[in-house]
């Protein structure tokens, strides 16, 4: 165990947040002319390039949008310091769901350096969380995790297992019923307090909305071309925000995300297969509570990924 001081992150940790998670990539790697994959310095990698080892903490460009976006209100950074230096960073996001989830503080699994495991810095971590949690009155503090090693660790620590989401490919297909849909750009996440996330719900229902519907990635422009449907769409008279996004190497397949005052129907299932199919879309793919899995009916095929949600009372 080491000595850890626990803070918010601020855009001067930028460089060293960055650096923590860089430390993890073996190897920097695109694809040539003759589109063969070859090692390349990191210097000689586009902003892009380095984006697809890992997101936006694979660069300080990147990385500075990113936290910056958190600082203005969509989540809480938190670095860990040991002897001065950053080794290890969390990001927690407040939110409110119906049961099984409620009003909560969500946090993703926390990154360290590899030189720093075994430190004790994820118990710091998750005990920053649950003070943060109190302080913000919040009923839960929650977690998520597809990773063997780090769902013994949160069982170890005391958390329970809320649900199990599991992911699912399903075919578009044209379908029966009345719906209507309409661009909808507004970020405010005000909009989905309260709401159930029936699909896509990664981390928590506030994190995948500040993920995906504020346009914070249009600067790029290889993200921007990569098409990407924000859309309120109401299904037999239950509104929804539905997020359909293509997916990076499969052009006519969709990651789907969806916010609603309701769970999951069949009549809502049905107006995003039909309108995925009809805007070009063949294939679905979908994150799910394990008890809704049922709604997706047979056509729909597990591809064996799922994240166990953990969670707390304070």
């Amino acid at each position: 165990m080491v000595e850890t001081h626990i803070r918010r992150a601020t855009l001067d940790d930028t460089r060293s947040i960055s650096h923590v998670f860089r430390a993890h990539i073996s190897a920097w790697q695109r694809l040539n002319a003759q589109g063969q994959v070859e090692d390349v310095p990191y210097t000689e990698l586009t902003i892009y390039e380095r984006w697809l080892h890992g997101g936006a903490w694979m660069s300080v460009e990147t990385g500075a949008i990113h936290l910056s976006h958190l600082l203005r209100g969509a989540g809480v950074p938190l670095v860990a310091e040991v002897e001065g230096h950053i080794a290890a960073y969390t990001e927690l996001y407040e939110g409110v769901e119906p049961a099984p989830f409620g009003a909560s503080l969500s946090l993703t699994h926390p990154t360290l350096h590899p030189r720093l495991v075994n430190q004790g810095l994820e118990i710091a971590l998750l005990d920053a969380a649950r003070e943060q949690a109190a302080q913000r009155k919040c009923e839960r503090l929650l977690v998520s995790s597809a990773l063997p090693e780090a769902q013994q660790f949160y069982q170890a620590q005391g958390l329970q297992s809320v649900t199990i989401m599991q992911r699912f490919s399903l075919p578009a297909k044209t379908g029966q019923g009345f719906y209507r849909t309409v661009e909808h750009l507004d970020p405010d996440p005000v909009q989905i307090k309260g709401w159930h996330m029936p699909i896509g719900r990664r981390g928590s229902a506030r994190q995948q909305w500040e993920t995906l519907w504020p346009r914070t990635w249009d600067s790029l422009p290889e993200i921007r071309q990569r098409r990407t449907h924000r859309l309120k769409l109401n299904a037999a008279g239950q509104d929804s925000f539905v997020c359909c996004q293509q997916q990076l190497y499969v052009e006519r397949s969709a990651d789907i995300a969806c916010w609603s005052p309701r769970p999951l129907t069949s009549q809502l299932l049905t107006a995003i297969r039909d309108w995925s199919h009809r805007e070009g879309y063949r294939t679905l793919v979908l994150i799910v509570p394990e008890d809704t899995a049922k709604i997706l009916g047979p056509e729909a095929e597990p591809d064996g990924y799922s994240e166990i949600v953990y969670g707390t009372n304070i």
